[in-house]
């Protein structure tokens, strides 16, 4: 049973940076598509990066040149960089994967079933 764990979150001053860590216990990062979600107080989750297993990534709007998304192979660990953070950044980021296989690889519809417990980013 895969399952996630989350890592590096803390408080940052505006125009900051920060690096959080997803790690896998029980299994190894196979899936076809991995990705990081947050959710602020009041708000829906949003994703806001992908990676699949060709190495395409995809960001949300609200972050795309800030952030990188990433996977370390001899770690296996994937990670997320956060560049320039403001305010509206704050909040419980989690990493997700999918199933081993999604076909046709389109990581936007995918159903991510492994999840972490998130961690918490503070800007302010």
């Amino acid at each position: 049973h895969v399952q996630l764990v989350e890592s590096g979150g803390g408080s940052v001053q505006e125009g900051g940076s920060l690096t959080i860590s997803c790690t896998t216990s029980g299994g190894t990062f196979n899936s076809d598509c991995m990705a990081w979600f947050r959710q602020s107080p009041g708000k829906e989750r949003e994703r806001v990066a992908i990676l699949d297993s060709q190495g395409s990534t995809t960001y949300s709007d609200s972050v795309k040149g800030r952030i990188t998304i990433s996977h370390d192979n001899a770690k296996d660990t994937m990670s997320l960089q956060l560049n320039i953070l403001r305010s509206e950044d704050s909040g419980t980021y989690y990493c997700a994967s999918s199933n081993i296989a999604v076909v046709p690889l389109d990581c936007r519809g995918a159903d991510y079933v492994h999840w972490g417990q998130g961690t918490q980013v503070t800007v302010s």
